[in-house]
């Protein structure tokens, strides 16, 4: 068994990210790092490590016969290993266009989208249950040091800093431990040794693509500016940061299960049943002892509550989580009545929009979130 493969099962054993009985879908795009977790899985599956094996490939219509390239070098490459493959074609810069919309949110969107169906259809067809099912991506060391960087120059949240999740639902990420040379390299070894490997129509083990150059692109301008540099002062960089990171996503951890415990106490959904559970869509309300509780709490507990209410994919602004906030008040002093501290209370009469299309508001209820439909249709019945 390789180094690499160890290193992959390792990570998915420690991370409990999969195992025989799940089903897998593997997004491959053809580049060097999918194209490895291709070969990876196929080993996977030889040594019973993974349960049933699919593969995905997106054409996003964005680089003309370059993508139709990726595409025919991804089918030979699933023929050749003999795993199923799903296709698809989606023109994100047209769904762009239409919806003024950013292009690399749509594809990502729509690739994930195209992700969960294939999924759907392995699990059915192979007889595993949905809850079983797992979207490999070939994520590693070096995407998750480029976020890093990324959100340290534009800003991030709460638990922004971990940059990556080994698990997000379905999706898995059991390259995360590993760098993109050692995946590279983990190919070109292959092809030295004799094993079974896919070239394209110039002989490329993988396929490039030419906009990763390009620094005008954010990512690209990290990847090809910052992280060299920093592996000038530091070489061990990747390994470095990665325990970092894990540090990081072992507190994120903990303040995410005492943010969810605050939520339980002190939230109230707007739509609630013991029927049909709890709307997000349709707000919350946080009560007002909420307001006593520690601010980074407070912090983590709404911009978690504003996701929900937006969905996985939407982009939470901190100022939407200080607008929030800012609808409890302390009291005067001289209102306490002998508390040792100024009473922390909604702020009445409190009223202003978040996000574009949220409302705030706020009472001796507590501090209201809902959908600006929903605030105005409220307020004509008062």
């Amino acid at each position: 068994m390789g180094a690499l493969l160890e290193k992959a099962l390792a990570t998915m054993a420690e991370r409990n990210l999969a195992g025989p009985d799940n089903a897998v879908l593997l997004m491959v795009s053809g580049g060097s790092d999918s194209t490895a977790l291709a070969y990876l899985a196929d080993e996977m599956r030889e040594a019973g490590r993974i349960g049933a094996l699919a593969m995905l490939h997106v054409n996003h219509k964005l680089r003309g016969q370059d993508a139709d390239e990726d595409a025919r070098f991804v089918s030979e490459l699933a023929a050749a290993l003999h795993i199923p493959l799903f296709m698809c074609d989606i023109d994100v810069a047209r769904e762009a266009q239409r919806t003024n919309g950013n292009v690399e949110a749509i594809a990502r969107r729509e690739r994930y989208l195209a992700a969960n169906e294939a999924l759907r259809s392995v699990c059915q067809h192979e007889a595993f249950p949905l809850a079983d099912g797992r979207i490999f991506t070939a994520h590693t060391a070096d995407d998750r040091v480029e976020n890093f960087y990324m959100r340290s120059i534009v800003g991030t949240g709460p638990g922004g800093f971990r940059s990556m999740l080994y698990a997000n639902g379905p999706v898995v990420r059991p390259l995360l431990d590993a760098s993109r040379e050692e995946l590279r390299a983990y190919v070109r070894e292959r092809e030295q040794s004799g094993k079974l490997v896919v070239c394209d129509a110039e002989g490329n083990l993988w396929r490039e693509d030419a906009t990763n150059a390009h620094t005008d692109r954010f990512r690209a301008y990290v990847r090809h500016e910052i992280v060299p540099r920093a592996k000038e002062r530091n070489p061990q960089l990747l390994e470095v940061l990665t325990r970092s990171m894990n540090l990081i996503a072992d507190e994120d951890d903990m303040l995410d299960g005492m943010a969810d415990a605050l939520i339980s106490r002190c939230v109230k959904w707007e739509e609630e049943s013991e029927m049909w559970g709890v709307d997000p869509s349709e707000g919350f309300r946080l009560l007002p002892v909420f307001g006593s509780e520690p601010l980074p709490l407070q912090r983590r507990a709404v911009f978690s509550l504003i996701g929900r209410m937006l969905g996985s994919d939407a982009r939470v602004e901190t100022a939407s989580v200080e607008a929030v906030l800012a609808g409890f008040e302390r009291a005067d002093e001289g209102e306490c009545l002998g508390a040792s501290e100024a009473e922390i209370r909604p702020k009445s009469g409190y009223v202003t929009n978040i996000q574009g299309d949220l409302a705030v508001s706020a009472n001796k209820q507590g501090v209201l979130v809902e959908p600006m439909s929903r605030f105005r249709a409220r307020r004509k019945r008062m």
